[in-house]
């Protein structure tokens, strides 16, 4: 539950950015540790459908990455502070205990951009592990944003 709040909170943050006149509204990431799947896929899908542009201003950790898979890349940027956090999968049974989602982990590979996709494979994939990009590696695959 406190992971489900933790999600629920940066994405409460990230909409609390919309701080752009409408004709260049933006979302601005801050801060997002990730969380459940299903909140950020719904904000992201709005976000897609509402043309505004993404800058990833800090770290965009886990589920917050899927902002890559939902939103054109065009409409993305990243500033000097930006880290994307990549790992594998996984869900938490009635117990509490986790659990890898190697199913999940193959569809959410392929649905990153290809440049993101290649990054993470030469690095041996989505593993429990958590793989970070940023400075240059970043901004050979995304705009700074200006």
């Amino acid at each position: 539950m406190r992971t489900f709040l933790s999600g629920i909170c940066a994405i409460a943050a990230v909409l609390c950015t919309l701080a752009a006149p409408p004709a260049r509204a933006e979302i601005r990431i801050l801060e997002s540790p990730g969380g459940q799947v299903g909140p950020f896929l719904d904000l992201f899908e709005r976000v897609r459908d509402s043309g505004e542009r993404v800058v990833i201003d800090g770290p965009c950790l886990s589920a917050c990455t899927l902002v890559l898979s939902m939103v054109p890349a065009n409409r993305i940027c990243v500033t000097r502070r930006a880290v994307l956090g990549f790992h594998a999968a996984r869900s938490m049974d009635k117990r509490g205990r986790m659990y890898a989602e190697p199913e999940a982990s193959a569809l959410v590979l392929q649905a990153y951009p290809a440049g993101v996709r290649n990054w993470i494979v030469r690095r041996g994939g989505l593993t429990s592990h958590l793989l970070l990009l940023r400075g240059r590696e970043l901004a050979s695959l995304y705009p700074r944003c200006r």
